[in-house]
């Protein structure tokens, strides 16, 4: 019986694992590999890239390629802003089909192991959506925010704060149809609209960032805008 060695790969240099995996890719024929096939048909065993990289997920990542599944223990949080993000560049209920990439961070099958369903994603999202939370609540009574008026010098002191939270934002996204209150446009009619949400009197000049006082504008009709009180 002859005995053999087996090569240490410490000191194999980072591009040469991850050439090796992509080379893996590219013979499957496949944009992700998994643990199973890579030990297959790879040249270094996959704890070994594991090591390196700190884990499967991070290999795929450096390699270019696609997750070979689900994250795991991704946030609830995270997955629900990743949803806000698709139904605000869609202007509307995103369906099940278009959670992918690029338009998705997550697959459609990533929320059906979380939640069940995409129904019932969607339905936590808006139970999400539609909750106060003391951290996310705007009107803040125990602290003020002061501003400095640059005409006037003047110090303003505010009851709520400059930036305004995610919930607000898509409530108020959601109350103006996902359209623009100055030109009407929308990313329902055209790709690649961008909203923000807008005060209608300056926060600098006193304006809240309560409903009453937001708006939806596009990215034009916004900066546009400047500073300055709508005429």
């Amino acid at each position: 019986m002859e005995f053999i060695l087996e090569a240490y790969n410490r000191d194999t240099p980072d591009e040469k694992l991850l050439s090796d995996i992509k080379n893996v890719a590219l013979k499957l024929k496949k944009n992700t590999v998994s643990i199973s096939e890579y030990e297959s048909h790879g040249k270094f065993h996959p704890s070994t890239l594991q090591r390196r990289f700190g884990s499967w997920f991070k290999v795929l990542e450096l390699a270019k390629l696609e997750a070979s599944r689900s994250k795991l223990n991704i946030p609830e949080k995270e997955l629900f802003k990743n949803i806000e993000e698709i139904w605000i560049a869609l202007g509307r209920q995103p369906k099940y089909a278009e959670i992918k990439k690029p338009l998705s961070k997550y697959s459609a099958g990533t929320y059906d192991k979380r939640f069940g369903s995409w129904l019932k994603a969607l339905q936590e999202f808006v139970v999400y959506i539609n909750s106060d939370n003391i951290s996310d609540n705007q009107t803040n009574l125990l602290e003020t925010e002061v501003a400095e008026n640059t005409f006037t010098n003047a110090k303003i002191k505010h009851k709520t704060k400059r930036e305004i939270s995610d919930r607000l934002r898509f409530k108020i996204l959601m109350r103006d149809g996902f359209t623009c209150k100055k030109c009407g446009k929308s990313p329902m009619k055209e790709i690649g609209v961008e909203l923000h949400i807008d005060h209608i009197i300056p926060w600098s000049k006193g304006g809240e960032s309560v409903p009453d006082n937001l708006e939806t504008k596009c990215k034009q009709c916004n900066l546009g805008k400047g500073n300055a009180f709508d005429v």
